[in-house]
């Protein structure tokens, strides 16, 4: 789908003008012209053949716009610049949903191709649609500068969300890790490390635009790309905090989870000693020593040794509990439990 918008020297916007008439606007001075196309696989050679026949564009220039998985960056060919940028938004699961955006930016125009809907694009165009006079003004330079204005400002709501991610993650991991944490973990440091990417040759395509001289961008202009490169700084910045802070995450959750294996092995060591007394006096009478067995018409001293065996069998556990609560040892235990 192609979709034109012209806005004419006297300062009136114009949408969607027949083709025939776009090599006339594009030659009388004062117009500034927008085509936007979304295409796919089939419309691939009209959009094609309309970069070729009417723009004129290099062949290496159109095939590079005509592909995806491309990084951002920007190449002068001194008529028009050749922009590449990424629209970003987050998805439930904590991945990125990344659209590629080609951009021809020229004297009097302005060419935008993607394959996908881009929201940020789409708001932009019926502002300049509905209020040309302030939104659309003269010079593709200045709706460029919009326009990744408003994709920038995508970022912000994905780093919000990657945020809002990490928040959830430590309070998940301090009540209580689950084995289901550590894949969230790896997922947001995988989509903070891709973020980072893209911001890092987003920001060098900034830099360029705001200080290198290009032909098709005027110098009054270039303040307002610095702006945005300057969101992107602060971006790039925030985002390496939360890689930080993310790695800290996956530290406290080993932490945590060693933590509750220690108190596991405590309680179980508890048991063993407290247990340990009675099968040694087991296994010792175990072995009749004196020959026989302690039954009511047993001799009164084998009779008081059984009375005493058992006392000591019942009086043990408790004294050894006591002596390992003196010592400390219970204190964490006892109070995890009574929390």
């Amino acid at each position: 789908m192609i979709r034109v918008l012209v806005r004419h020297a006297d300062g009136t916007v114009r949408c969607d003008p027949p083709q025939s008439e776009l090599a006339a606007l594009l030659a009388e001075p004062g117009h500034t012209v927008w085509i936007d196309a979304t295409w796919s696989a089939a419309e691939r050679p009209a959009i094609e053949a309309l970069l070729q026949e009417q723009f004129r564009f290099h062949p290496l220039a159109i095939e590079d716009a005509l592909q995806e998985a491309h990084l951002s960056r920007v190449d002068d060919w001194r008529d028009y610049l050749y922009l590449v940028c990424d629209a970003l938004s987050l998805q439930p699961d904590c991945t990125l949903n990344q659209q590629e955006l080609d951009v021809f930016l020229g004297r009097q125009y302005l060419v935008t191709l993607h394959e996908a809907p881009i929201p940020a694009l789409d708001s932009l165009w019926e502002q300049c649609r509905q209020d040309g006079q302030h939104r659309f003004r003269p010079g593709p330079d200045h709706v460029l500068y919009l326009l990744l204005d408003k994709i920038v400002s995508e970022y912000m709501l994905v780093v919000d969300g990657l945020d809002d991610e990490v928040d959830d993650l430590e309070l998940e991991i301090f009540r209580g890790a689950e084995p289901q944490v550590i894949g969230r973990i790896f997922q947001l440091r995988r989509t903070l490390l891709r973020l980072r990417r893209i911001l890092s040759y987003l920001r060098e395509t900034l830099n360029r635009l705001a200080r290198d001289g290009f032909a098709v961008i005027a110098t009054e202009e270039r303040v307002y790309f610095r702006d945005v490169y300057d969101h992107v700084v602060r971006l790039h910045e925030i985002v390496e905090g939360l890689r930080d802070m993310a790695v800290s995450a996956m530290d406290s959750y080993m932490m945590t989870t060693s933590n509750r294996l220690n108190e596991v092995m405590r309680t179980l060591t508890v048991v063993t000693v407290l247990f340990a007394p009675l099968t040694f006096l087991t296994g010792f009478f175990g072995m009749n020593f004196f020959g026989g067995t302690y039954e009511v018409d047993a001799p009164t001293s084998s009779l008081l040794l059984f009375i005493s065996c058992l006392i000591g069998l019942a009086v043990m556990p408790v004294a050894m509990f006591y002596w390992i609560a003196r010592k400390g040892w219970l204190t964490s235990t006892l109070l995890e439990r009574s929390d």
